[in-house]
């Protein structure tokens, strides 16, 4: 199975999204205890491969308490560093996270994470961007690359923004002492956001990994009337859902799976509803036809972000 569950939405009650219903956090604990009912179910339906971050609140101590009750060295984790979740889950604060690529914080954040041990496989720089110079500092990468030699990690970075292609250009180019310094790309990606595609065959070609972010576009897949740009979207969307007898969530997960074969998406589920709703992904294709339809719905990078900048956290 080349799905895996991403955590931001199981370790605190809010993210930039699109919500047609409201969503209630009242309880700490009873957030806690539905998180890690969804780790259970996603592995119990085969899911091996689970996302984290110090960024996404709870996320990776609930990781770690899950893994505890785990046995199985099939079971792969991918986490990061960079990010702070600062909004204590508080549903009014207006800042949620901090960015900070520093060595202090890598060496900070790592301590915490290493004890994800042995099942963490992929260590990544939490959205690598130029303006932090993250992939110039020679003290971050040195660090990097002993982690991954003393623990056998794969090392990346995730991409976020208008960008991102320019992103991973300059991090695959990024050497020390002769060899490539990163192994793994994760991307935002999906029928809006295509700009991966531009540079999907040379990480193919350099055998580096892939792993497919935001598949759902934050929610823009669903019908909304606040988006009226997407209209033809969604029409075709709710025919094709109508036809596989899927959701739109099936097809737009689908739609990543085969034009990336090669890659790991991410659900990004937060109950298990809407897990087993996303693993009906495995229950259909999608035809050449219907996939250029799809592509046909693209947004420019510069209109994508912008318009996921106006986005709240809910």
């Amino acid at each position: 199975m080349n799905l895996g569950l991403g955590t931001a939405a199981l370790g605190r009650p809010q993210y930039i999204n699109v919500r047609t219903e409201k969503c209630e956090f009242s309880n700490l604990e009873t957030f806690k205890k539905q998180s890690f009912q969804v780790l259970e179910e996603a592995y119990n339906l085969g899911m091996r491969y689970f996302d984290t971050a110090p960024g996404y609140g709870l996320a990776e101590e609930l990781v770690l308490e899950w893994l505890q009750t785990k046995d199985d060295k099939t079971i792969e984790v991918g986490t990061k560093w960079g990010y702070t979740y600062t909004a204590n889950f508080d549903t009014n604060a207006t800042v949620h996270e901090v960015k900070e690529h520093s060595l202090a914080k890598l060496k900070e954040q790592w301590n915490f994470s290493k004890q994800l041990l042995p099942y963490v496989k992929v260590y990544q720089i939490h959205s690598a961007t130029f303006e932090t110079g993250v992939l110039e500092n020679r003290a971050v990468l040195t660090e990097l690359v002993r982690l991954k030699k003393e623990h056998n990690l794969k090392i990346g970075i995730t991409t976020s923004g208008a960008n991102q292609v320019e992103v991973i250009e300059k991090a695959l180019g990024v050497m020390l002492d002769g060899k490539p310094v990163f192994d793994v790309f994760q991307v935002t990606y999906n029928f809006l956001e295509q700009s991966l595609l531009a540079i999907i065959d040379e990480l193919i070609t350099k055998n580096k990994s892939v792993v497919i972010k935001e598949a759902l576009a934050n929610g823009r897949i669903f019908s909304n009337e606040n988006y009226p740009n997407y209209t033809d979207m969604y029409e075709f969307l709710e025919e094709l859902a109508t036809k596989h007898n899927v959701g739109a969530d099936a097809i737009a997960l689908k739609y990543c799976m085969q034009t990336i074969p090669e890659s790991t998406i991410l659900s990004g589920a937060s109950s298990n509803m809407q897990l087993q709703e996303n693993l009906k992904v495995n229950s259909f294709s999608l035809s050449n036809t219907e996939i250029e339809q799809l592509k046909s719905f693209k947004a420019t990078p510069d209109s994508y972000w912008s318009e996921r900048k106006q986005l709240q956290w809910n």
